[in-house]
């Protein structure tokens, strides 16, 4: 099963589904069906991709009970993720500044309007660019259990005593059955 991120400049309607829609210019995120005037992003659980801005296939358990997460992180100038995990995949898209990815043994700089893959359980490391603010918004599949709490997972736990700057903010948890494997 893929996760896909579409990307409309000029505004999109959607139908309900395993969807999630980000409308860019009022910062608000939506499951399923919603029309979104202006500048817009559409994460898409499974069909083909078809004109999508990024795919990644999905290393996840179909028999865990799952949630798609939308979220905004924001990070001051000079923000670090130490190196941490999450507990299932995502994409993301970068809204504003830039953020370094260090992960898989590849080392990425991404910037306005950037998507990347996070598929969880491998370590990134991730500063922010030293002199501008930057943000990002993602949606993850979590397993359920995850609803409500913090997904980011320190490696090495003298990190988890260091100032984390970046903050969090869900704009939904929605439960979701997922496709049928095949």
């Amino acid at each position: 099963m893929k996760l896909h991120l579409f990307e409309y400049a000029n505004g999109v309607k959607t139908q309900p589904g395993l969807r999630a829609a980000y409308d860019l210019a009022n910062d608000r995120a939506f499951f399923g069906a919603a029309q979104i005037k202006g500048h817009a992003l559409i994460w898409e659980l499974g069909g083909d991709g078809s004109g999508a801005k990024l795919s990644a296939e999905l290393a996840i358990d179909h028999s865990e009970q799952w949630l798609m997460r939308c979220d905004r992180v924001d990070f001051p100038p000079g923000a670090i993720a130490y190196k941490h995990c999450h507990p299932g995949p995502g994409i993301r898209f970068v809204l504003f500044g830039a953020i370094t990815i260090e992960t898989q043994g590849r080392i990425c700089t991404h910037g306005p309007f950037d998507p990347w893959f996070e598929t969880g359980p491998d370590p990134v490391y991730a500063p922010a660019s030293e002199t501008e603010s930057t943000a990002f918004v993602r949606v993850m599949l979590l397993p359920r259990e995850w609803e409500g709490k913090r997904t980011i997972r320190y490696l090495d736990p003298a990190d988890s005593d260091k100032p984390r700057l970046q903050t969090a903010r869900i704009y939904f948890e929605q439960p979701i059955e997922l496709p049928a494997e095949g």
